[in-house]
């Protein structure tokens, strides 16, 4: 029996190191280990979603400094930085870009051939990032966010706590083809549910503020599109909606800890954690353009209660009982 259970744990051994051979083989032979590049807003932000990230690829086999190398670069809320960034991972012939949002844009034009992942992106199909979710094509892959389809589930729960809500303000950042698409969804849900919309665009960080100057009275509330530079900015944006006395809904739970009052979208640890299977699959042999584009599974409706109290609004106990997360 010691005999067979030893034969047996040596043919596993050598079919896991069959399959990894190919790997190993190329890193010999090229001298390198196999590199992924993380293209990311800031490090505060990604940092526990890339933890997670890296901790599935562990758990696949590949461990950072010993079977793959991981290059961490950060635009830090700067848009124009993407471009750069993307370049210089091309210089550096990495195996997979990984990244997000408006910076998958920048990273497809910078190359055709390095496979490339998103963590998260709004509309992957009407951003021109994939030709299609089940045929992506090319050499781009990853996982949607459902920002769009969302919309109108965000504001219907915007309107539980604001029923008498008549004017909403949609702050975008229209430089990301994501947030347009977001934006054009938020404002057709808004007009279904008979609500006026005022559009504040922005393509920098030094916009918001003047923004909010340029903001008419009568606005009920704040609905913050789903994009990286924004999210670096989210402490700067509450600060200026809750001097407004404008309660704030988005699809980031960061929003929420730093100030907003509720936030409804995709799970961002568990978007990073599929991720890691993705990129582990690419580094394996398959090809970008088979990879289907993966939608959320799990979603997370997180409120803040020292917000309401601030704001004066009461939160409905049937959100309170359906909220993953309400902070005191």
């Amino acid at each position: 029996m010691a005999i067979g259970i030893g034969r047996r744990q040596f043919i596993s051994a050598l079919g896991g190191a069959t399959m990894a051979w190919p790997l190993s083989a190329r890193a010999q032979q090229t001298g390198k280990l196999p590199t992924i590049g993380v293209l990311g807003s800031d490090l505060a932000v990604w940092n526990p979603w890339t933890a997670v990230f890296v901790q599935q690829l562990h758990e696949l086999g590949w461990i950072e400094g010993r079977t793959i190398a991981i290059e961490y670069r950060w635009s830090e809320g700067r848009p124009e930085r993407y471009a750069e960034i993307a370049a210089e991972f091309v210089r550096l012939k990495v195996d997979v870009i990984v990244t997000a949002g408006q910076a998958v844009l920048a990273v497809k034009q910078a190359t055709s051939v390095i496979p490339i992942v998103f963590a998260a992106a709004s509309d992957p199909v009407g951003s021109g990032y994939v030709a299609s979710l089940v045929r992506p094509g090319g050499n781009v892959t990853g996982l949607s966010l459902e920002a769009t389809d969302l919309a109108g589930k965000r504001l219907g729960l915007l309107r539980e706590v604001l029923p008498g809500l008549a004017r909403l303000a949609i702050l975008a950042n229209v430089g990301n083809p994501g947030n347009v698409l977001e934006m054009g969804e938020v404002a057709a849900a808004a007009r279904t549910l008979g609500l006026e919309v005022a559009r504040l665009e922005i393509r920098r960080a030094e916009d918001i503020a003047p923004t909010f100057e340029a903001l008419k009275s009568g606005i009920g509330a704040l609905y913050v599109c789903m994009d990286l530079l924004l999210n670096v900015n989210r402490i700067r944006i509450n600060t200026l909606a809750l001097f407004a006395r404008l309660p704030t809904m988005t699809g980031f739970r960061e929003y929420v800890e730093a100030g907003a009052l509720m936030s409804y979208g995709a799970n961002f640890p568990d978007l990073f954690r599929r991720a890691g299977f993705l990129v582990d699959k690419i580094l394996r042999g398959t090809k970008t353009a088979d990879i289907p584009v993966e939608q959320p599974n799990k979603f997370d409706l997180v409120i803040n209660l020292t917000t309401a109290k601030v704001l004066d609004l009461t939160i409905p106990h049937n959100l309170l009982v359906l909220a993953d997360e309400v902070i005191e």
